[in-house]
């Protein structure tokens, strides 16, 4: 009787643990992401993290910026950059705190019919900053559909407000103020002055 009573309560104890593992592994989405069917840009959309939305953190890959999420009832792949948690009373970035924070390391089989993605040292899309997202004209929708550009691979997800880097050339569009790219095959419209993307085509 005292070995059954002992057996139950150290299952208590493993259940209880867990329970609080997964309370600590809550994260926050910074900005609207896309949740997408495996860890990569190249994987589709399934769906959307609105901005504030609670995420349960099942795991991030080792060495990779990708985590796998459950959030608005969709489960799938996030970039860690854009997910942030509660620590000692403070607001921490996943992707830089993965170690301290004690996040689980999930994997992910990969097929040959896609593209790997970006290696940790590629170039990515910055952080996501502050910007009034712009809804464009059609000219200038036109414009983009009538002139297509060479697509540019960048790591991260592209979302309104990430900044693209230094080295990425942008194309004019007449009578406009915003300048055009297109990254991982999506056309982006960009401020000039932040290189903070404004508004993303579908």
């Amino acid at each position: 009787m005292t070995l059954k009573r002992n057996l139950f309560l150290a299952g208590a104890i493993v259940v209880g643990s867990a329970g609080l593992a997964q309370a600590d592994m809550v994260a926050t989405a910074i900005n609207d992401l896309n949740v997408r069917a495996g860890p990569g840009p190249q994987y589709p959309s399934i769906g959307i993290a609105t901005r504030g939305s609670q995420a349960m953190l099942d795991g991030c890959i080792q060495g990779s910026r990708w985590c796998r999420v459950d959030v608005n009832v969709v489960r799938g792949w996030v970039y860690a950059q854009y997910l942030q948690v509660e620590q000692g009373g403070s607001t921490v970035v996943v992707e830089q705190h993965q170690s301290d924070l004690g996040v689980p390391v999930v994997t992910y089989e990969t097929t040959a019919s896609v593209a790997p993605e970006p290696a940790p040292g590629d170039e990515l899309l910055g952080p996501v900053g502050s910007v009034d997202a712009v809804t464009p004209p059609e000219t200038v929708t036109t414009y983009v559909q009538t002139n297509p550009a060479q697509t540019v691979r960048l790591g991260g997800d592209v979302v309104v407000g990430a900044s693209v880097p230094a080295d990425v050339t942008f194309q004019e569009i007449p009578d406009y103020q915003y300048r055009y790219v297109r990254i991982n095959d999506r056309p982006v419209l960009v401020d000039p002055g932040s290189r903070r993307i404004v508004y993303v085509y579908n």
